[in-house]
């Protein structure tokens, strides 16, 4: 078999074996189910700057109003904060189990897109070899045509 068969071989044995790129994000979060998609909506939104703030002045206006309202109209007495301390514990401790499940999911979803990425890594480094054997080929043959002029000179 000559250089040129072999090189449209591999030409015609790529494009057989080209796939279309399949979006590994989206199909993962279509198969997922209500609750799945709940966890990850809660972990993506908890792990947020919005979720930070809106915890933080939840925070300074439960403490401030507790320790500098009049005594008649605070419900969580200084120092102690029983009822914010419970309410703090109660958001973590629900919180943190549906965090967990939603990081699970994005690591499954992750190693999806790093499956797809070695597939078209695969690809392109198959279409790079065919691509540098046609190069070499046509390297070849200009050279041929060189020397031809050359000694018909």
């Amino acid at each position: 078999m000559t250089t040129e068969q072999n090189i449209a071989k591999s030409l015609d044995e790529l494009k057989k074996s080209r796939k279309p790129y399949r979006e590994a994000f989206k199909a993962n979060r279509k198969k997922a189910g209500k609750m799945e998609r709940l966890a990850l909506w809660i972990t993506e939104h908890v792990g947020s700057m919005k979720f930070f703030l809106i915890i933080f002045f939840w925070t300074v206006l439960w403490l401030s109003w507790n320790m500098l309202a009049p005594k008649a109209w605070r419900f969580d007495p200084f120092p102690a904060f029983v009822l914010w301390l419970f309410i703090s514990n109660m958001i973590q401790l629900f919180l943190m189990p549906l965090i967990m499940i939603g990081q699970n999911l994005q690591s499954g979803i992750a190693d999806a897109r790093a499956e797809a990425d070695y597939e078209i890594n695969k690809q392109a480094e198959l279409e790079i070899e065919t691509i540098l054997m046609h190069l070499e080929y046509q390297n070849k043959i200009i050279l041929e045509i060189l020397d031809d002029l050359k000694t018909k000179k």
